[in-house]
This record gives structure tokens, sequence and C-alpha cells, in this order.
């Protein structure tokens, strides 16, 4: 049985992970554009990149999922969709896995809300569940693909060891509520900032939103991402700094930089969760 004392996760950029757990690698929101490359939203719409991923598509280990939260071109790039594997299975929305099939991707599976997908390699387990999101409000959402949440059960033998909840792209809204009713014990929650605008509109959370985020959903350890790699986000990370820090939540927030690993607080069996860990590769 692998050990649990390996589950991590490695910063890429923008939306961009790689989580490690119990022999497990799942590849979230593959963006691998390069500064100064453009990713194209719809509707003639496009952002300027701003960054460097840390890592090149061509440096990726084997990956056994890839979870995607919506398809725009900051989460799923032209280079994901010509450099991955076509036969990786992607656990996405109804709207992205249509996409994706037409693309060659004949794996990728959509996922109604609170949906889920069990993988299973050997003794280890997970359990991927989507959970709602709202990637702007009123009639702009219509312009907007549709984009969902997901909460990560990795174990071992029907017990959880780890669990990680990713926002999506989404802004605070009052379908977000029943996230942690359902999952009261969320080890790590990933949250996407930025404060991104369309047509002036907020369409993902800003400084404000993010410290919300936190409040409700309750991790034991939150990780902000997304949120300055593109020239649309307005929102930097000192505003989610500032509400953080007013709202007393600045004890279960750590910061990655691009190229940084977290140590998840994964439970080996018959022991307490350990601390959870940040650092440099």
């Amino acid at each position: 049985m692998p050990d649990t004392a390996d589950a991590s996760l490695y910063f890429i950029g923008n939306a961009t992970m790689l989580i490690r757990c119990r022999g497990l690698t799942l590849l979230t929101d593959p963006n691998f554009l390069h500064r100064g490359q453009r990713a194209y939203l719809g509707w003639g719409l496009s952002t300027r990149r701003r960054t460097e991923p840390a890592m090149d598509v061509s440096e990726l280990p084997p990956i056994d999922l890839v979870v995607l939260s919506h398809m725009h071109g900051d989460h799923w790039d032209r280079i994901a969709k010509n450099s991955l594997d076509k036969n990786v299975p992607i656990i996405t929305t109804h709207h992205a896995a249509q996409r994706l099939r037409r693309q060659g991707f004949d794996n990728a599976l959509g996922l109604e809300k609170w949906e889920d997908h069990h993988v299973r390699r050997g003794d280890a387990t997970l359990t991927v569940t989507a959970t709602p999101g709202r990637h702007a409000p009123g009639p702009v959402q219509a312009l907007l693909p549709p984009v969902m949440g997901s909460v990560l059960d990795f174990g071992h033998n029907g017990q959880v060891d780890l669990r990680l909840h990713i926002s999506g792209d989404t802004i605070m809204d009052p379908s977000l509520q029943e996230i942690p009713r359902r999952f009261p014990d969320i080890d790590v929650g990933v949250v996407h900032l930025g404060g991104t605008r369309v047509l002036g509109v907020l369409v993902t959370m800003d400084g404000m939103q993010g410290a919300e985020w936190v409040s409700l959903i309750k991790p034991q350890a939150a990780l902000p991402i997304h949120y300055d790699d593109y020239e649309a986000f307005t929102s930097p990370l000192t505003d989610f700094q500032h509400h953080v820090r007013r709202m007393g939540l600045s004890h279960l927030v750590h910061y990655l930089m691009r190229g940084e690993t977290y140590h998840l607080p994964a439970r080996q069996e018959g022991a307490p969760r350990r601390p959870p860990t940040s650092g440099p590769v």
C-alpha cells in the first residue's frame, strides 16, 4: 500500500496543480501557456498571461485523472488540448465533457451537481464529487460556461484519509452553503480568486469574497490560487490577505508560490492527521 506520507499538492500556476495521494496523481485545470500568450474565453474575449508556469506539459508525470472545473482558455488551453494523452480520464461539467470528446478525449466524463465518480487503484480509492459553482450573477451567467467545484476524497478500504475541496471559478452564491453541510470536515480548501470581471461584472471571487468562502467552508487549511497569472484579474492577493486578517482567518491560510509543494495532511492507517506544511520543491 503506498505510504500517505507522500501526499502533496504541487502548484504549477493559475488553477493548475498536481495532487498526489496513495499512489494516485491528479492534474487540475491544465493551463501551460507561457508569459505573453493569450487565453481565449469565448465571445471574442481573451486575456494575456503575466507569468510562466512552473512546469512544462512535457515534464508532467503519468496522470491518473484530470479534474477540470470548466471550459475556459485559462483552465484548458491549446497546449493541453494538443499535448495531453487523449486516453486520460477527465472529470468535469457536461458542457466541457462534450467539447473534450469532440477534441478526441473520449474518457471525458461530465458530472451533475452532487454526482460523484469513483476511482480505485489497488487498495487506494478516490471519490470526486461535483459541487455547486456560479461563474457570474444574473444574465451575465449566460455568457460563461457552466462551472463546478469538486470535493476529492482520498482513502483506502472505505476510509477517507484526506478530503480536499477546490472551489472552481465561482463567486459567492447561496448555493455554496450546502457544501459545508454535506462535507463538514474538509482538510484543505483551495480557493480560486482573481476578481475577474466581464463587462464590469465580477465572475471570480475577489479578496473579500475569497475570505468569506474560507469562513463558509471552514477547511482546516486554505490555499489561495488563481489570482495573478492573467491580466483579467483585478483583485491582487493583498486584497485577500487584508480580508483574511480582518476576519481573523490568517491562521488557516497558507500561501504557495508557483513551483512550491504543499504537504497534505493525509492520515496513515491508525495515525492522527499530521499538520499540513508548505515549502519549495
